[in-house]
């Protein structure tokens, strides 16, 4: 999965602009949303997220550090 910049937005412009988010996600296919200016959390389109392989049965954590080391790069480059 690619991140990019114009996917992210705060959690505050989230919170006050759902809608926003739920197009984006239509649009591009996730959104990740910043919290303090880091990735915090992940919304993903159910088709994508069924693509991905991912199964509503996988522990959470796993999914994340399967996610967290495909983009590794990338959520290093955001970190900075």
């Amino acid at each position: 999965m690619q991140i990019n910049t114009k996917d992210l937005i705060s959690l505050t412009e989230a919170n006050q602009n759902f809608s926003k988010v739920a197009k984006t996600v239509d649009e591009k296919g996730s959104v990740i949303i910043l919290k303090n200016n880091n990735p915090h959390y992940i919304i993903i389109d159910f088709k994508k997220f069924e693509q991905l392989g991912l199964s509503a049965n996988e522990d959470l954590e796993s999914i994340a550090g399967r996610i967290l080391k495909d983009n590794l790069e990338a959520f290093t480059e955001l970190a900075r």
